[in-house]
């Protein structure tokens, strides 16, 4: 999990809820989940986690509507998010298709990650060329190659842009204009007011889990598929 010293202060609600959840998807201890789940979500609903509302500007991957949504928010030279991101791409894959889960990237680069700015706003130029499919076409791209921590080849930029299809004379104006900063750092504060770096543990990934009722749920850190997973079971059990 990467993090940076970008600290505020967090309600301590959300802090204990976060706890409950952790023991939810790692380890029960007998307790029904579905039964954990309702309690932590319950918490952390009472504590209103400030995250912006998802809308149609949002980068979403799957059904909007679906009756779970997972915000997350990453950093795209962060190797703890590339190894989050093939995790979403499974959960994806398994919920995905069926429409009960939706995925959305929000922009969350650390300063330690220079670079990460950069590729975050070229991924902004793909979608503008072609919307949520190329943007998650560059963001899969740019996760698969990079060997993460600032060590990406600025020149694979417009060679990702070319390989999924897009204009590169096109690319290279958006991204030299610089001209989605201002949504990026739109994500960032996003980000903050939810509370990642408020505690030292927190960096990205970090994800709000949001069901029908309107409950959150965070994921702090790159939980491995199997928790993730449980949690979403758990859900969608409790919501029938």
């Amino acid at each position: 999990m990467e993090k940076e010293n970008n600290l505020i202060t967090i309600p301590s609600a959300i802090l204990i809820a976060g706890i409950i959840i952790g023991g939810a998807v790692i380890y029960t201890k007998g307790m029904p989940v579905e039964k954990i789940i309702s309690q932590s979500t319950s918490a952390i609903k009472s504590s209103s986690i400030n995250i912006d509302p998802v809308t149609e500007n949002d980068h979403i991957r799957g059904t909007p509507d679906a009756p779970i949504v997972i915000v997350e928010f990453s950093d795209l030279e962060c190797p703890f998010c590339k190894s989050f991101h093939l995790t979403m791409q499974k959960i994806m894959n398994e919920y995905g298709k069926s429409g009960k889960v939706a995925w959305v990237y929000r922009h969350f680069p650390l300063s330690i990650h220079p670079k990460a700015q950069k590729e975050a706003l070229a991924s902004e130029c793909a979608y503008e060329q072609g919307g949520n499919e190329k943007f998650w076409q560059y963001v899969d791209n740019i996760f698969s190659i990079t060997p993460s921590n600032n060590q990406l080849d600025p020149l694979q930029l417009p060679i990702i842009a070319k390989n999924i299809g897009l204009d590169v004379e096109k690319f290279n104006i958006c991204f030299n204009s610089e001209k989605y900063d201002e949504k990026i750092q739109k994500n960032y504060q996003d980000g903050i007011r939810v509370g990642i770096g408020s505690i030292p543990e927190t960096g990205t990934p970090y994800s709000v889990v949001i069901d029908k009722k309107g409950n959150k749920v965070p994921i702090n850190g790159a939980q491995p598929y199997e928790s993730v997973k449980q949690l979403i079971d758990a859900i969608l059990a409790g919501s029938n």
